[in-house]
């Protein structure tokens, strides 16, 4: 029989994406967060900051590593002496699809066959070339913010989730797109979008609850991404229960059924759904009901937690 101790695993995770973090450390497990001398983020509450000294003097023991960059792999044995996936057992979180010559992209792991690699889609999974790494999926979950969409004001919603900004993220599609509605801009970085006119309008970084608040009200949501990996603002959207009008990319035809809203690469079929949503309010809610319940039954915090569960409790050695 597994004791409590053993089934409760100290997981060593990097806060490389805030949202994804978020979500993958509202498990049953305990999470230690490496300091940071650059950036001091605000912990969850199920995680404790831990200093590299603490690692090197064993901090009680690491009982599986998280890695989500190739430099967490030198941190890890700098600070330990010990390797990720030998001395210690791991699993490696690609976020992105890959860039360049992407059929053709070989991941920096593809060679071993310590550490799996865990895609949080099935495009990024299918576009890299894993070589001998197994790999598999464990798509996003996102805590639920409930059911808030009113679609009262006739203008459009995007979040820009981190640094993601220019063509891959589509951001130089929002004067086209303001040309049917106006758009509102969620994100750090989105101060340094030109207004086209009071067309475009940076809202900025809102904490979680007063951005899905703000968001809802808007009429839709855009996802304007060329190549990115679905983020989770626009799960958190279609959550909400707004509708959803999206460039075809990456995993997104998967990610959005036709009855949640209009997917497209042609760019006169979006401008044209956003003039439909403009003019139906009726046809917005139905289809926002449809992507919170689509949202809901794929992508929620329940079902990603227990995946993980059973995939930490593998690498570890455990039943899973």
């Amino acid at each position: 029989m597994t004791s409590a101790r053993e089934d409760r695993l100290r997981i060593l995770v990097w806060p490389v994406h805030a949202s994804w973090t978020g979500a993958f450390v509202c498990g049953r497990h305990e999470y230690l967060i490496p300091a940071s001398h650059e950036s001091e983020p605000v912990l969850p509450p199920a995680a404790r900051r831990v200093t590299p000294e603490e690692l090197g003097d064993g901090v009680d023991g690491v009982d599986v590593v998280v890695l989500q960059g190739p430099e967490e792999l030198d941190l890890f044995t700098r600070w330990t002496g010990l390797r990720a996936g030998r001395d210690v057992p791991a699993v490696y979180v690609e976020h992105e699809p890959p860039t360049g010559d992407v059929p053709r992209t070989r991941h920096l792991l593809a060679a071993q066959t310590e550490i799996p690699l865990v895609h949080v889609t099935h495009f990024n999974r299918l576009m890299w070339d894993s070589g001998r790494a197994p790999s598999l999926v464990i798509e996003h979950g996102v805590p639920d913010p409930g059911l808030r969409y009113t679609g009262e004001e006739r203008r459009a919603g995007v979040v820009y989730d981190g640094p993601g900004w220019g063509r891959a993220a589509g951001t130089d599609l929002l004067t086209t797109f303001a040309e049917a509605v106006p758009v509102d801009v969620y994100g750090t970085g989105a101060k340094r979008l030109a207004t086209r006119g009071g067309r475009i309008c940076p809202i900025g970084d809102l904490g979680r609850e007063e951005r899905v608040k703000n968001l809802a009200r808007r009429r839709m949501y855009l996802h304007t991404a060329r190549w990115t990996s679905l983020g989770s603002p626009l799960i958190e959207a279609m959550m909400l229960g707004m509708p959803v009008v999206a460039v075809a990319g990456t995993e997104v035809p998967r990610a959005i059924p036709p009855e949640a809203g209009f997917v497209s690469a042609d760019l006169d079929e979006l401008t044209g759904a956003i003039r439909v949503l403009l003019t139906e309010p009726d046809l917005a809610h139905r289809m926002g009901k449809f992507a919170r319940e689509f949202a809901l039954a794929n992508y929620g915090l329940e079902a990603f937690l227990y995946r993980w569960d059973a995939v930490l409790r593998r690498v570890r050695g455990g039943d899973g």
